[in-house]
């Protein structure tokens, strides 16, 4: 009788068990929005790359503009410092 009692105790608990798990709807839901959180975070990631790249862009063309404007100077003093020379 002992013997009954455990094998009936024993399935009752693996039926328990088996039915507080997550069902197969409840599985698929998980998986999605884990796969929908991965999608976010590597969108997040190439926008965050796509900015860098505009904002390096942009630093870049700052810095040849600053260039031609120094360069332009440099050239107008020189020009003026020469005019005022005799040959």
């Amino acid at each position: 009788m002992k013997k009954v009692l455990s094998i009936v105790a024993v399935a009752a608990l693996s039926v328990a068990f088996v039915a507080c798990g997550p069902s197969k709807e409840e599985m698929e839901k998980m998986e999605q929005a884990k796969q929908d959180s991965i999608a976010a975070v590597e969108k997040a990631k190439q926008d965050s790359i796509a900015a860098a790249e505009a904002e390096a862009a942009m630093a870049a063309e700052k810095a040849m503009m600053q260039a031609k404007a120094d360069s332009a100077r440099v050239a107008d003093s020189l020009a003026a410092a020469t005019k005022g020379k005799k040959k």
